[in-house]
């Protein structure tokens, strides 16, 4: 099975243009989605009841960890302990879990987690912490797959069952990851696309960096190179899904559903899509 998916349900106009239909109108287009809210904050029970509630019930999301979670910065006001931090994160997600809407979660580290012993341990206790939930681990530090320590890596994350993030970004010296197309965990291959705006990557001259950094558009050549490398971890993997986070520019979907086309799939059991008297 390959999904499709884009990061977030509230920034794509072309397919979700109502301020208050925005989770069940994407829902009729895509059939995953990635849940970025929960990088800020632990969202409440209340609210994840409500997500599971607007979309069908074989939509699934990928919640991104708490930025604690994953050793990003703590805010002034963020005083609780990593522990506690991690039971409340579990219990705010456990009706998803419930309802088998979890795909998988997200924990992606900053490019100060390097390959060394201290980190390692860290996520020993990731997967302690998280039990036998599928998380899929995303590094922006290179040393984990430099030439003495990629074999290492793939084999520390197969044999923690932690899913490989393939990554798609501009080469820059500081803050990307190569893409390493291996299957690491054969349940779900996951792939997150976050263009290749090199400039933007980098952080330089840019006035507002992080809006400036996803602002990219794929041509067809580089979709048609992606969709052959979705072909090959689909031969290992019984589940491939694909994020597209390039949405400074709102190309995201369009770039998904070009994707989408180029992979000949039909997604089943979306949500009913709303008629447009002008189409």
């Amino acid at each position: 099975m390959i999904t499709i998916g884009l990061t977030g349900w509230s920034d794509h106009e072309t397919i979700a243009p109502d301020q208050k239909r925005k989770l069940p109108d994407y829902a009729g287009h895509f059939p995953v989605v990635e849940l970025d809210t929960s990088f800020y904050a632990i969202p409440s029970e209340k609210n994840v009841q409500r997500w599971v509630a607007l979309t069908p019930e074989e939509f699934q999301f990928i919640p991104k960890a708490y930025g604690p979670m994953t050793t990003h910065a703590r805010r002034p006001d963020e005083t609780r302990s990593l522990d506690e931090l991690f039971t409340l994160y579990l219990k705010a997600f456990r009706p998803m879990v419930e309802s088998n809407k979890v795909k998988a979660f997200l924990f992606q580290f900053p490019p100060l987690f390097s390959c060394v012993r201290e980190n390692v341990d860290y996520l020993h206790k990731v997967r302690e912490l998280m039990g036998d939930l599928p998380i899929a681990i995303e590094f922006r530090h290179k040393s984990w797959f430099a030439e003495e320590f990629k074999e290492g890596t793939l084999q520390f994350l197969s044999d923690m069952h932690f899913i490989n993030v393939v990554v798609d970004q501009p080469q820059t010296p500081d803050n990307s990851v190569p893409f390493v197309p291996v299957v690491t965990n054969t349940d779900l291959a996951f792939m997150r696309l976050h263009g290749r705006n090199y400039a933007g990557w980098l952080g330089d001259d840019a006035i507002d960096w992080r809006t400036f950094r996803t602002l990219y558009d794929y041509p067809e050549e580089e979709l048609a190179f992606l969709k052959e490398a979705v072909l090959d971890l689909a031969k290992d993997a019984k589940d491939v899904t694909v994020i597209f986070n390039n949405n400074s520019g709102g190309h995201a979907a369009p770039n998904a559903k070009a994707l989408k086309k180029m992979l000949g799939l039909e997604f089943r059991g979306l949500a009913p899509q709303q008629l447009n008297l002008f189409e």
